[in-house]
């Protein structure tokens, strides 16, 4: 793992590089394979309070390793590691399959994760920065869904996350003619979070201003905004987790709702076309009932 990532924690901060700089940190299996354990790692960390997640050298991480396409030539699968051996079908990790963990398990750490984009981020590398919760390029970064140059889709966990940061059109022509895009573009967009002269050094300064607040707090808000973030529907299930777990303690689940407005939550729900906010909960609480623990 030392070969591809290493990760150093100092002051409830995880610092996460990628270190086959002489690769660009192009995403082969072992790659793929180390990104996946270090966020696993990092969840079972106590006391951790951030994550900045990094590339060594001229790149954050330029893709798939073309080694991948060999691999898919000679043995099929897509590219991913493994992929010519793992059924993709089969949700190996909660909601996703294997390679996308290694985008969807820093969405899923419980403490904000930044990436420190510098170089390029194309195809799989552009897919790993949108799995952190915010995203600081360089002035001269630049991205691309860039799948569609070698027939592939971003399948990654990308897509359901772009979704919700960018304008569905937009969405569409990136992904459909792989045009790589500026970190100005990105910013307009709403792809980065900002543009920065030194990336990980702005994102090591927001890392300590966040481990610095209520870790409790910063849990439960980010639990709360990826459900957000990526299905309002989702959110509603994640709050009902919470009060069960008492991490809300002092309102309702139906406070909540009925100050987020009826009408929000009834849309995205749809349950048997109610329009009551209990009812709406009743349906939420059965359903995270019926959950494994």
């Amino acid at each position: 793992m030392d070969d591809r990532v290493q990760v150093t924690i100092s002051g409830g901060i995880a610092d996460v590089r990628m270190v086959r700089a002489d690769k660009m940190n192009a995403l082969d299996a072992a790659m793929f394979e180390a990104l996946v354990a270090a966020a696993k790692r990092l969840g079972g960390e106590k006391g951790l309070r951030a994550v900045v997640l990094s590339g060594e050298g001229r790149a954050f991480c330029a893709g798939l390793d073309m080694g991948r396409f060999a691999a898919m030539k000679d043995k099929g699968g897509n590219g991913v590691a493994g992929g010519e051996a793992r059924d993709l079908a089969l949700r190996t990790h909660g909601i996703a399959n294997f390679p996308q963990m290694t985008v969807w398990g820093w969405r899923q750490l419980p403490v904000p994760v930044i990436a420190a984009v510098h170089g390029v981020a194309f195809g799989g590398g552009f897919q790993l920065a949108l799995g952190a919760d915010m995203r600081f390029l360089s002035t001269d970064a630049r991205m691309s869904i860039m799948e569609i140059k070698w027939g592939l889709v971003p399948d990654m966990a990308g897509t359901p996350i772009l979704a919700s940061l960018l304008r569905d059109d937009i969405l569409r022509e990136l992904t459909y003619t792989g045009r790589i895009f500026s970190a100005q573009e990105a910013l307009n967009y709403g792809l980065a979070t900002r543009i920065c002269d030194d990336p990980r050094a702005a994102a090591f300064e927001v890392a300590r201003e966040i481990a610095a607040k209520s870790p409790d707090a910063i849990r439960a808000a980010k639990r709360l905004l990826n459900g957000l973030s990526v299905d309002p529907a989702v959110a509603l299930f994640v709050l009902v987790h919470g009060f069960k777990q008492g991490a809300f303690t002092g309102h309702k689940i139906t406070d909540f709702i009925n100050a987020a407005g009826t009408d929000f939550v009834k849309a995205r729900l749809c349950i048997n076309g109610t329009d009551r906010a209990a009812d709406i909960a009743a349906v939420a609480q059965n359903y995270m009932t019926s959950l494994p623990a």
